[in-house]
């Protein structure tokens, strides 16, 4: 997994993984949840691999926008 970058200090994610048709985030706590086109949503889930590769806006957008839409709960 990727080292979220965090660039506006207050995120709960720390790491992600980016494939093809999905996005695995983890958070503070140590969970890891698994969203795909599927569940999300194909725009949703290519929004959040941009946001998770810049660095910023993940956390936010996963609280307002995504909130309970993913494929699974892995930890």
């Amino acid at each position: 997994m990727e080292q979220y970058r965090n660039l506006g200090g207050n995120s709960g994610i720390t790491a992600y993984e980016i494939g093809s048709d999905f996005i695995k985030v983890m958070f503070k706590d140590g969970s890891l949840y698994f969203y795909n086109y599927e569940s999300t949503g194909q725009q949703d889930v290519e929004t959040m691999k941009e946001l998770a590769t810049g660095g910023a806006g993940l956390n936010s957008f996963i609280s307002s926008k995504v909130r309970k839409r993913y494929a699974a709960k892995l930890r």
